[in-house]
């Protein structure tokens, strides 16, 4: 990945492994609005949510949904925690959900099999995977590490 690219994307996702308490304020929400373009800080912890594999994956997930409550955002961004043995389902990305757009998945952490349009693949750390509309694709976590993936889409859905 070139410096660039590398620095804008670290950018971007910085904020989310920031320590709670660091930025809120010291008030304890979960969300803090900045300044006038009313820009959110949120931290994982807050937005933590036990789940099974979505799209019937099974096994246990820890699902992050990012800004749901912040009135029409442009953009959808959501982290998957796969805990051994879960899995996202494998299904068809037909744009009733999540995105009406193409989606781009990335992985941060752990080891697992990616189906896209029926081939299975090994994926880790770094890799990034855009899939757009008409494509089936699902997750299944391997190791015993967790599988921790990022999202993010075009907002029609994300606030849904």
């Amino acid at each position: 990945m070139r410096p660039a690219i590398r620095a804008t994307l670290l950018c971007a996702i910085a904020p989310l492994f920031v320590l709670p308490g660091r930025l809120s304020g010291g008030d304890g929400s979960p969300s803090k609005t900045l300044g006038p373009g009313r820009s959110v800080i949120q931290h994982d912890a807050d937005v933590a949510v036990s789940q099974p594999g979505p799209y019937n994956g099974g096994g246990q997930s820890t699902g992050h949904a990012f800004f749901g409550n912040v009135p029409n955002p442009e953009i959808g961004f959501r982290k998957r925690v796969l805990h051994p043995g879960a899995a996202i389902g494998y299904h068809l990305h037909d744009g009733s959900e999540p995105g009406l757009g193409d989606e781009v998945y990335y992985v941060v952490s752990g080891h697992g099999e990616l189906t896209l349009d029926g081939k299975k693949q090994e994926v880790g750390p770094g890799t990034a995977i855009l899939t757009r509309l008409g494509s089936s694709h699902g997750f299944r976590q391997q190791g015993n590490e967790d599988l921790v993936i990022l999202m993010a889409w075009p907002e029609a859905w994300a606030g849904k």
